[in-house]
């Protein structure tokens, strides 16, 4: 089947992708990229360059932007999954929704709508189990930080480095291993479906009462290392 992805250039729409593409052919990426921060659906730092993913991956890309007002957004996404179908004959779209029945219920909705079939391979799967998966898979790093206990410390670290600070969260205040309750985003700089990796050369930090932002200002493609 020839799918869309939903396309945020964090882990969770990334790994959704990977899993995607072992069963069917990825015929293109759609990101919405909302102009507030506050968005219900979609992700909102750093989201511009999803271009420099989609290039890394070759393939094609449909960036789209919204006011990220709450139902507003989802007539810019009809409008952006309307485009994939008309330009790359999809059948179906993926989306990396792992715990948000909101994300996931307006989501099949539009599907439905269009008449193409709604794809979650994350869904209600277990996040230890799935961050491990990330971990093993992906270079990430987070990208915004929206809840106590995550201090600017965290703010462009790799998953890796972070992953037992996460563990000790997760048991003392019953944070979610993989932000899905909005605590933390990230960014991926590989993947295995990745031909290049993303070299961040300039980024900015904000950061006030455990809320706060790592913005890249600059990045490009890389070349992979070669393999020993």
């Amino acid at each position: 089947m020839r799918v869309g992805v939903l396309y945020s250039g964090g882990k969770d729409s990334t790994l959704a992708l990977h899993e995607a593409s072992k069963n069917h052919k990825i015929a293109c990426l759609i990101t919405i990229s909302p102009k507030r921060d506050d968005s219900y659906m979609f992700h909102y730092p750093n989201v511009e360059f999803v271009k420099l993913q989609a290039d890394s991956m070759r393939l094609p890309l449909i960036f789209r932007e919204t006011t990220g007002e709450k139902e507003k957004e989802l007539e810019d996404l009809e409008k952006a999954i309307a485009e994939a179908k008309n330009t790359y004959e999809i059948d179906g779209i993926v989306s990396g929704a792992v715990k948000s029945s909101y994300q996931a219920t307006r989501i099949r909705r539009v599907c439905e709508k269009l008449n193409l079939q709604s794809l979650n391979p994350l869904w209600l799967r277990d996040e230890e189990k799935l961050l491990k998966e990330i971990l093993r898979s992906f270079d990430a790093i987070i990208t915004m930080v929206a809840a106590y206990p995550l201090t600017r410390d965290f703010l462009g670290k790799n998953l890796r480095e972070v992953y037992e600070d996460l563990s000790s969260l997760k048991r003392k205040f019953g944070l979610s291993l993989i932000g899905e309750g909005g605590e933390f985003e990230t960014f991926v700089l590989d993947a295995p479906l990745f031909k290049k990796r993303i070299k961040i050369e300039d980024f900015e930090i904000f950061y006030k009462d455990y809320r706060g932002i790592f913005l890249i200002k600059r990045a490009r493609l890389s070349e992979k290392p070669a393999l020993l």
